[in-house]
């Protein structure tokens, strides 16, 4: 069963800087309330029991407000004392890690997902390293679309071309060891450097999901979220 998940909650928000100041990303405001409390709430709802923040910016923000608990989720806390990326975030976090998987969720997506069935899928391969959950969307321009053959992923398109296709959806099952088989420096982007870079060697498990799915972090977005967000927890709840 899968009981952890860590949260890449360590982002700048530069986007948001003219509507959302001085806080972090996963602290933009969602109808008077923190995205990162509606995430919490779901990761509970679908079984998780201990998470652990990958916290940079404003990191005191984020530990003053959730503490070591928020409802039934134990809550630690991976301290970036200078900025890793989302890289260098995920591999020190992974160091709190017990179990042999953990569930990784971008601090500023929503993606409204039975994490449960995407954790079955590690029961039909033979050594997983890394699933990654795909969404299918009109238009690919603003993220890249992923390559799929055979239920692997064998790389990324460039963003910035108008089609339909899948889309990485910010959330994974990535083994605690994965950087032992795929050593990274200190410092990385985890899209850019590990998951994009190195997608035909890897080969990620696609795990193809059309449910609900919003990034927060252009204000256009955050806007849509406003109302979006209390709505799917309302009707899962």
């Amino acid at each position: 069963m899968l009981t952890e998940a860590i949260v890449l909650a360590g982002g700048l928000g530069t986007r948001l800087r003219p509507v959302v100041s001085d806080l972090p990303k996963a602290m933009a405001p969602i109808a008077g309330q923190p995205f990162l409390k509606y995430l919490l709430q779901f990761l509970e709802m679908n079984g998780v029991r201990r998470v652990v923040l990958a916290v940079g910016y404003r990191k005191e923000a984020i530990s003053e407000f959730f503490g070591s608990s928020y409802g039934g989720l134990k809550i630690l806390y991976s301290m970036e004392d200078e900025p890793l990326g989302t890289g260098g975030g995920l591999l020190q976090a992974l160091e709190f890690v017990d179990s042999p998987f953990a569930l990784v969720l971008n601090g500023d997506t929503f993606l409204r997902l039975n994490y449960r069935a995407m954790a079955r899928t590690l029961d039909h391969e033979k050594d997983p390293q890394l699933v990654v959950a795909l969404r299918p969307v009109a238009d690919t321009a603003r993220y890249g679309a992923a390559i799929v053959a055979d239920g692997r992923i064998q790389g990324f398109a460039a963003r910035g071309t108008h089609r339909p296709g899948l889309i990485n959806a910010g959330c994974y099952l990535i083994a605690r060891d994965i950087f032992r088989r795929y050593p990274m420096p200190r410092k990385f982007s985890w899209e850019k450097d590990f998951l994009e870079a190195r997608a035909p060697e890897v080969r990620p498990i696609a795990f193809e999901c059309d449910v609900p799915f919003i990034d927060i972090g252009i204000p256009e977005a955050l806007e849509e979220a406003q109302t979006l967000i209390p709505e799917w927890m309302s009707a899962i709840a």
